[in-house]
């Protein structure tokens, strides 16, 4: 299932699992202070990275590593100051304030298209 493709030329269950994931990864170490690669230096692969092996057990590790993932960002945001949430992400040219209500959105946009094609594969 998560890998059907029920709508012609839409993602997968599963390259929108690993591109949120990878999302997820640009906020958490935008916190810590790496910064967000460059849209115009970023390589596909990073957006949307690729899911090679599709076995049930590698299905089952990147759902994992999906949740251990989210996990990790709570736990960084439990002690994300106030005073930081005006402050320039790093690699971007707006706020972490801006970047934690993008990545909700962006993360209820794809939940979305999930139920979408969970729905149509049925």
């Amino acid at each position: 299932e998560a890998l059907a493709r029920p709508i012609a030329n839409a993602h997968s269950i599963w390259e929108l699992i690993v591109h949120v994931e990878a999302w997820v990864k640009f906020c958490l170490d935008a916190v810590q202070g790496t910064p967000i690669p460059a849209w115009s230096t970023m390589p596909k692969e990073q957006d949307w990275p690729l899911v090679g092996n599709t076995s049930e057990q590698t299905w089952k590790q990147a759902v994992g590593s999906f949740f251990s993932t989210h996990l990790k960002l709570v736990e960084a945001l439990k002690t994300f100051s106030d005073e930081r949430l005006e402050t320039t992400v790093p690699g971007r040219t707006y706020n972490f304030y801006h970047l934690f209500q993008g990545m909700i959105q962006h993360a209820v946009y794809h939940g979305g298209q999930i139920a979408l094609l969970k729905k149509a594969a049925q």
